[in-house]
């Protein structure tokens, strides 16, 4: 090796040591991220995310373990940023737009393809998002939704789970449009309708508002409560 060879080696291998874990591992999650949109979790090779951000196969592993680790931390941090500005925006009683919100959850689980990413680890058995990753997107804006319904005088505090619930049909219905929509429309004769996607979640946004805005229906009591309402009654 020439000697201005081997100084161009040391200079790269001294800046991969003063680069700070942090933005090591900040570089590290967005070109796996890049790599996984563009070719998918079946793609993604720890050599080629070390080569684009300038940093050794091994460092890769020193800071998040396993490729399924480094694939965990980055749909981790997507849920994260999402669930922040679901939050910001929930929390501004001036923001009412329930179609801009479906659209904004669609960009990270559609468009960024982390709902695939989801999929991908729990279908293989390697597991979700890492336990006390402080990721509770569901949870978090279904407490603001319910804050917002109970201000306006739509709901009680122990209509929670009806709030609940509807934010888990909305997950759960964008989580799906994310991975198996396109085969959905197909099956629905809506192949050839480029805009179908984006109507069907306008309409949602619009049957959860109309849903959210009606109030709290009366919830029906479970078994258990009326087996103990009978027994009440029969002691009387």
């Amino acid at each position: 090796m020439s000697s201005q060879a081997s100084k161009r080696s040391r200079k790269a291998s001294a800046a991969r040591r003063r680069r700070p874990a942090q933005e090591a591992q900040r570089a590290i999650l967005d070109a796996a991220e890049q790599r996984l949109l563009a070719a998918g979790p079946d793609a993604l090779r720890l050599q080629e995310v070390a080569a684009d951000v300038g940093v050794s196969h091994p460092a890769i592993l020193h800071h998040f373990g396993s490729r399924e680790g480094l694939m965990r931390a980055v749909t981790a941090r997507a849920l994260a940023t999402l669930e922040t500005d679901l939050v910001r925006r929930l929390a501004d009683p001036t923001d009412v737009n329930g179609a801009a919100l479906l659209e904004r959850v669609f960009e990270t689980l559609g468009d960024r393809g982390h709902a695939r990413l989801v999929a991908w680890l729990v279908l293989t058995g390697l597991g979700d998002v890492p336990p006390g990753a402080g990721v509770r997107v569901v949870r978090a804006v279904a407490d603001l939704v319910h804050r917002r319904r109970m201000a306006a005088g739509r709901a009680t505090p122990a209509d929670f789970e009806d709030s609940l619930f509807t934010i888990m049909l909305a997950a759960t219905a964008l989580f799906g449009d994310a991975i198996v929509g396109p085969q959905v429309r197909a099956s629905a004769g809506l192949t050839a309708d480029r805009h179908a996607d984006q109507r069907f979640r306008v309409w949602l946004a619009g049957l959860l508002t109309e849903h959210l805005d009606r109030g709290a229906p009366t919830r029906a009591r479970a078994p258990a409560q009326k087996a103990r309402a009978s027994r009440t009654a029969r002691r009387s």
